[in-house]
């Protein structure tokens, strides 16, 4: 099993009309669902299950996120609801998944939960947790191929009435594409430059799982993706480290092809007494609280300014009928500073940490506004000053919630000052405890270069320079990479335009 160690609605009312809104929160989820206690219950303990049995199979031993750095998964009515959300044109989409320190989440349609093999809508989630997990407890520069092929080996996945849970079963839900799909081949899914995508609909997700499964459970290839893996991190290139663990890629493309073909497949089965699971609380939602439920969520997913215009209007009107839920007035906080009213964020953030303070979005949007306060304020000191005191108390709610390290850091960054050594320990901290997100790694990044930590800094970019799905971040973390190369003692801050290049880079990451 060690082998894998080299190795995440419109909220509307749904399906059943005796349903209700209910949270299910357990030591790596929480679940917000129109559904039956029964159902949501059963839901979040295979959610728990499915963690235990990657982290059985990847050797992996990770301490459990701060409540507030759990995937919290919103379950919404249909995928119409789910790319609505989204936003785009992605119109095969079925749900996704969106990494964030302190408030990832993952939205997806109604899911079935009965035993035997997930269905497609909990695949799809199974898969996007699969990543989380991977850039959670790996710092290992996986290709798209590798990425995508694990998550998808992953999330083909099974849960038996006994509580064991199946890996690697056959991805049937990639079974069209593989067969009727734009083929793509072995020499293509290793060598990127060979590999042109096209808008036609193509067998890359089909071809990487059936790749990964072969190279993991297949009996003719053992031992030769650990030797990928250690060829990738020694320097070589994609093409390098692939043509030699794996040999001559026609030969592979034979033996795939050979393997596909195969009647039956072998799967990790994984026992119950093997998969530890924690407690499953499941709670009601207040009348406020599920009214509030549609706000929430596009708050959380993001809003555009337009939107956020519109939406605070309606989370006005509910925290109106809802004056004295702390949750409520919590979700009118952030609607508030998204719509660009700080001062209001702050009074609805006071008035909930009133009736609750153990309300942690609370403490979060307060601070967001304070901070957006401070830069106009008379006494910027002061105001600063003030601004980071809620992610103190937040703080000492969650000890290791990453945003009151975070904005520690920018406490001083903000006022132009430069950070102690205390505060940048507490980023890397931060950055430590939210792996996921590479905005905050980019931050790190910058400062460790500006300090001569060049070792420290280059390993952190590994994660966003080959981030299958980075984008010019990834491109721009390249381009840091190669400036180390060229000029060892470089500053992080000369020249750092020109290697953001014209597409307009973010310095921070995505």
């Amino acid at each position: 099993m060690r082998l894998f160690a080299i190795l995440a609605l419109i909220l509307l009312p749904t399906h059943a009309a005796h349903a209700a809104w209910l949270e299910a929160s357990s030591a790596h989820f929480v679940v917000y669902a129109d559904d039956s206690k029964r159902d949501i219950q059963r839901f979040s303990e295979q959610l728990e299950r499915y963690h235990a049995a990657i982290a059985l199979v990847t050797g992996t031993n990770a301490e459990a996120p701060s409540p507030s750095n759990r995937v919290t998964v919103y379950v919404v009515r249909s995928d119409r609801d789910v790319r609505k959300l989204h936003g785009g044109d992605a119109k095969y989409l079925r749900g996704f998944y969106v990494p964030r320190a302190a408030g990832s989440l993952a939205i997806v349609p109604r899911v079935q939960v009965g035993s035997g093999k997930a269905s497609y809508s909990m695949t799809i989630l199974l898969h996007e947790y699969a990543h989380h997990f991977m850039a959670s407890n790996s710092r290992f520069p996986m290709p798209r191929w590798m990425s995508e092929g694990s998550a998808e080996f992953f999330a083909a996945a099974s849960f038996e009435r006994d509580g064991g849970v199946g890996l690697g079963r056959p991805a049937q839900i990639r079974a069209n594409e593989l067969f009727y799909g734009k083929n793509v081949t072995a020499e293509q899914l290793l060598d990127p430059d060979s590999y042109e995508e096209s808008k036609s609909y193509d067998a890359f997700y089909g071809k990487a799982w059936l790749l990964y499964h072969y190279l993991s459970l297949g009996d003719e290839r053992k031992g030769q993706l650990l030797d990928y893996a250690r060829f990738l991190l020694a320097g070589k290139s994609q093409r390098e480290a692939a043509l030699a663990a794996f040999g001559d890629f026609r030969q592979l493309e034979t033996d795939l092809d050979r393997y596909l073909g195969k009647r039956r497949m072998v799967y990790l089965k994984l026992p119950p007494s093997l998969l530890e699971t924690g407690p499953i609380r499941v709670r009601a939602l207040s009348e406020g609280e599920a009214a509030m439920m549609p706000v929430k969520v596009r708050s959380r997913r993001g809003v555009t300014s337009e939107e956020a215009a519109e939406l605070v209007e309606e989370a006005r009107e509910i925290a109106a009928r809802f004056p004295k839920d702390a949750a409520v007035l919590t979700a009118l906080a952030e609607a508030e500073f998204d719509s660009g009213n700080s001062e209001r964020a702050v009074a609805a953030a006071d008035a909930a940490l009133a009736i609750d303070p153990r309300q942690a979005n609370a403490y979060v949007q307060k601070g967001y506004a304070l901070f957006d306060l401070a830069d106009q304020a008379e006494d910027t000191a002061a105001a600063y000053a003030m601004a980071r005191e809620p992610f103190l108390q937040l703080n000492r709610l969650e000890n290791d919630h990453p945003l009151p390290l975070l904005y520690n850091y920018l406490y001083y960054v903000e006022q132009g000052e430069e950070p102690p050594v205390l505060a940048v320990q507490g980023l890397e901290r931060a950055s430590e405890l939210a792996p996921f997100d590479l905005g905050l790694r980019m931050m790190l990044v910058m400062k460790q270069i500006q300090l001569k930590q060049t070792e420290a800094a280059r390993r952190n970019l590994i994660p966003i320079a080959f981030n299958p799905h980075g984008g010019s971040s990834a491109e721009f973390a390249q381009r840091i990479l190669e400036k180390l190369d060229n000029e060892p003692g470089w500053d992080g801050t000369s020249g750092l335009e020109a290697i953001a290049g014209e597409d307009g880079a973010s310095l921070e990451g995505n």
